[in-house]
């Protein structure tokens, strides 16, 4: 056996009959459908691999276009250690800008435009001289809208025309984005700048009309591979067509049940017709996967297998490799707050037992849902890493809203009652409760301020309900520094920490372990997602987050936002499953809305059977004017351990239980786990975490074994 024909028998060992095909498919056009974890930038690499050491070409030859530097990276390590080296393996903007600064000089008579990496000062400049007022939140879903309108080949003659066709929500009143967008392109042409939309629209525009740039760039490469197909824009398709000329000698790898980002302009549309526009095309499925146990994998084929749409034709049903592991948990918490915190406990549990803190990941739809798993994380002592976002305190509109609230506070507002004082102080910061923008990073930004407000209820709720608060309800000043307690505790430095990451953010990693959180209609999908093609990527999504799973899977939701708020249902997409833990739900028509409020259970009291409508009064089970059994010495027994637990870990009292909950203690002196977590006020997470500790109270246990029962939690 001679040198080579050992490499290439060394090369192709190890590779699954499948992965074999793939890499050894003819030269041509072969598309690759590879499942989450069935080894695609394994196949990939030994294909190009196969072609370069069987003599078809060199590695200068080949081009391979990924969508993240740090993919194109991975590639090409991945590559010298299979012995090939000078691929060009990069990002479709890094191989378009590197032939635009080498052939494109004489096109813009000497140097090239300057290439800016932020377009936001232009689009405020566009959107001033369009006679539209903005904010930094809606001029970064303008300049959105029109890279997605420069992607997907649509100009500002064409737009308003095109948004409607396609039933896209705009940012603002079309005509408005449309003139904007015209201001755009003209503020960058005066300017001498390019954008990254431009240098791939330059590249091919000179590929199309320098005949002499084609050849010599056709001639230096011959073989081209494309990873992540279900991702490419339309204009990123021109540029690969141009690439190609008459050739057809390509290799996509893609999976349409991964396609999540279509408001970027990526459409799964070339992968879906790709064995159309070839047809002698090879196709090749993988759908063995390494990554995720069966129970992960067979959660993520029964939510994908209910797909409809094109993408669902070309689904693969993926086949778990790896040995069982434990089933997927679900489980409904009363509200976010108890949520967040029962899942910091869980994290803060498999890092103690032995699980690294960066193989753990909370993922959730929104990256404004981030705010209460900073917090209840930090509150745990459990580092954390944000992945694609900023932290919540450091978010640019909280920011800006801490900063109003502070100066107003110096001011006749900081007199207010406080939660009229911040809502007087966010309206000065452009934030109303019933202005809520559409979607995009105007919602986003509006719903993380709206978090803040929640928070001043919070404070507030909390503080009456303490009675070792007995003084004047707290003030915007008061409520001021309690922000700056939590986002000093929120940003302690971390070197490895708990991932903390949106469903788009998590795409392209794994982790063992992952809590899939907030998995409420309304929220996932998001309340607008209206058509069913908006629903079908919402599912997606959720495919995208289950998938990342190796091992321990938990999915999870609150019934209400907050402590006594509106009931929600579990996701349509996870309803009608009946998994353990959750109800089973027959699911909706798609876009149909859910149904109204349901009506609050009726509450009688213990002591006269009238009804309770006093919110106070529904959580002691009695009317205020009838006869408390309330064990006086359990009270105060109650209270003196609470403060001690409280003041051992650096919380305020009415964290661990507010004044009502222990009154309701005191007077039904529950007995056992079950009767306790009857209680209002006593979640599971609460339940677990100090359950004993008040069962030992209520049997007449002391205050100090009691507080050594929580230490030992």
């Amino acid at each position: 056996m001679s040198a080579r024909d050992e490499a290439i028998h060394l090369l192709l060992s190890g590779l699954d009959p499948e992965q074999r095909e793939a890499v050894t498919a003819e030269p041509g056009p072969v598309c690759v459908l590879a499942g989450a974890g069935t080894g695609k930038t394994r196949a990939v690499t030994h294909r190009i691999a196969w072609r370069v050491l069987r003599g078809d070409m060199r590695g200068q030859h080949v081009t391979a276009v990924t969508f993240t530097a740090r993919a194109a990276g991975e590639m090409r390590d991945r590559l010298r250690g299979l012995g090939v080296s000078g691929v060009n393996a990069r990002t479709f903007h890094s191989a378009a800008l590197r032939q635009l600064r080498y052939f494109g000089t004489r096109r813009f008579g000497g140097g090239l435009p300057e290439l800016v990496d932020s377009t936001l000062k232009f689009t405020a400049i566009a959107a001033a001289r369009a006679g539209l007022q903005t904010s930094r939140a809606k001029n970064f879903d303008l300049t959105t809208e029109i890279e997605w309108a420069a992607s997907s080949l649509i100009g500002p003659d064409d737009y308003v025309t095109a948004i409607a066709a396609l039933g896209r929500d705009a940012p603002a009143a079309p005509e408005d984005v449309a003139k904007v967008y015209a201001a755009y392109i003209e503020a960058k042409r005066r300017a001498g700048v390019m954008d990254f939309a431009d240098v791939l629209a330059h590249t091919a525009d000179m590929i199309a009309e320098d005949e002499s740039a084609a050849d010599r760039i056709r001639s230096q490469y011959r073989f081209f591979v494309v990873d992540e197909y279900q991702d490419v824009t339309p204009l990123q398709q021109r540029l690969l067509d141009a690439w190609l000329g008459d050739r057809d000698d390509i290799t996509v790898v893609g999976d349409a049940s991964q396609t999540i980002y279509s408001f970027t302009g990526a459409t799964s549309e070339h992968l879906l017709g790709f064995t159309r526009k070839h047809p002698n095309a090879q196709l090749v499925r993988l759908v063995r996967d390494y990554r995720s146990t069966p129970q992960v994998v067979g959660l993520a084929n029964q939510i994908i297998g209910e797909s409809k749409g094109r993408e669902a034709k070309m689904r693969l049903e993926l086949i778990g490799q790896r040995p069982d592991g434990p089933a997927v948990a679900a489980e409904v918490f009363a509200d976010e707050a108890e949520e967040a915190d029962m899942i910091a406990r869980r994290c803060r549990q498999l890092i103690a037992d032995g699980t690294s803190p960066s193989e753990i990941a909370v993922l959730y739809r929104t990256n404004a849902q981030s705010q209460a798993y900073e917090e209840a994380l930090a509150s745990y002592g459990v580092p954390t890493v944000v992945t694609g976002a900023a932290r919540f305190f450091d978010r640019p509109e909280v920011r800006q809203a801490v900063v109003a609230m502070r100066s107003a506070a110096k001011t006749d507002i900081g007199r207010m009652p406080l939660t009229e004082a911040v809502a007087a102080a966010l309206d000065a910061v452009g934030w109303r409760a019933d202005a809520a923008p559409s979607g995009g990073a105007q919602r986003e930004a509006w719903e993380a301020v709206a978090a803040l407000a929640a928070l001043a209820e919070q404070f507030l709720d909390h503080h009456r309900a303490d009675p070792d608060q007995d003084g004047p309800d707290p003030d915007l000043d008061a409520f001021c520094a309690e922000l700056g307690r939590r986002a000093s505790e929120q940003h302690a430095p971390a070197v490895e920490g708990v991932t903390l990451a949106s469903l788009h953010a998590a795409k392209g990693l794994e982790w063992d372990a992952v809590f899939l959180v907030g998995l409420a209609d309304g929220t996932l999908p998001t309340t607008f997602a209206r058509t069913e093609t908006a629903l079908e990527e919402e599912r997606r999504l959720l495919y995208v987050g289950i998938t990342r799973a190796r091992e321990r899977l938990q999915l999870s939701y609150g019934l209400a936002r907050t402590s006594g708020g509106r009931e929600r249902r579990l996701t349509r997409f996870l309803a009608p499953l009946g998994l353990g833990g959750f109800p089973k739900t027959p699911e909706p028509a798609p876009g149909k809305p859910r149904s109204a409020k349901k009506t609050a259970k009726v509450l009688d009291c213990s002591g006269c059977g009238k009804p309770l409508t006093d919110a106070r009064d529904r959580k002691l089970g009695h009317c205020a004017d009838c006869p408390a059994t309330m064990d006086e010495e359990l009270f105060e027994r109650l209270r003196d351990w609470r403060v001690t637990v409280a003041k051992r870990d650096g919380k305020p009292a009415f964290t661990v239980f507010t004044d009502v909950t222990l009154i309701a203690i005191a007077e039904r002196c529950p007995g056992s786990d079950r009767e306790l977590a009857a209680l209002h006020g006593i979640g599971k997470s609460k339940l677990d975490k100090y359950g004993p500790a008040v069962l030992s109270l209520v049997n007449g246990g002391a205050v100090e074994d009691a507080v050594a029962m929580c230490e030992a939690a």
